[in-house]
Parts: C-alpha cells; sequence; structure tokens
C-alpha cells in the first residue's frame, strides 16, 4: 500500500517567522523598558524625603528633583539627576583647578611667600 502525502499545507516562511520573533523581541524590550522607568521613578522619589544638606552631598538640590519629576513619565528622572551631579562635580574641579593656577601664577607680593599647590590626595570639593 502506497501513501501520498499532500503538499497543500505549506509551512511558514522562514521570513514570517523572523518578523515575528523581531515583533516579540521589540515587545517585550519596551515593556522592560517601561519597568525600568517606573522602578527608577519609585527609587528616586525616596530622594524626596531626604534633608537638603543629604542631597548636597550627593550633588542635588531640590530644583533637581523638581525638574526630574517634570519630565514625562517614560522619560528617566534618574538620568537627569545623574547629569545635574555630573555638572556640578565636573564645574567644582574646574573652579578648584583654576583657583589653585591662579594663586600659583601669581606673583608673590613680598616675594618670600611660597606657592600653594593642592594636595594631590583630596578630592577637589575639598580646595572650595
Amino acid at each position: 500500500m502506497t501513501t501520498t502525502v499532500s503538499a497543500s499545507k505549506q509551512p511558514v516562511a522562514p521570513s514570517m517567522t523572523r518578523v515575528l520573533l523581531a515583533l516579540v523581541r521589540l515587545a517585550v524590550g519596551r515593556t522592560r523598558g517601561v519597568i525600568r522607568v517606573f522602578r527608577h521613578r519609585r527609587d528616586a522619589r525616596m530622594l524626596l524625603g531626604v534633608d537638603d544638606r543629604m542631597l548636597a552631598d550627593i550633588g542635588l538640590t531640590r530644583s533637581d528633583l523638581r525638574d526630574a519629576y517634570a519630565e514625562p513619565l517614560w522619560h528617566d528622572p534618574t538620568d537627569v539627576l545623574a547629569r545635574r551631579a555630573r555638572e556640578r562635580r565636573v564645574s567644582r574641579q574646574r573652579q578648584a583647578f583654576e583657583a589653585s593656577h591662579d594663586t600659583a601664577l601669581r606673583p608673590a607680593a613680598t616675594g618670600l611667600e611660597p606657592l600653594h599647590y593642592p594636595s594631590a590626595d583630596r578630592s577637589a570639593r575639598f580646595l572650595v
């Protein structure tokens, strides 16, 4: 007895499978991104309960927190906060560097005063 196989059912094209997998990956990636943003938003909300001195220790102000939460819901507020803290740190380092070089390049009034160079073992925030 011989069996015949019907060829009327064709398998799904490999390109269609790739497209579907790409769409699923995109949806999963977007969902993970939204979850991450809301988790960061929740974590950053804890900073609202911190006093101003502690915020200053990490390089932030209350207005930075307000600006971060003024962003749309799908934007990560920790990106704004990290950028602000980094900008302040770089600015302080630049100011300390310029202040130390201004002192070093200024001629001494009496000729007996030694040039002052900042200590290399301390961070820039201690120099201001």
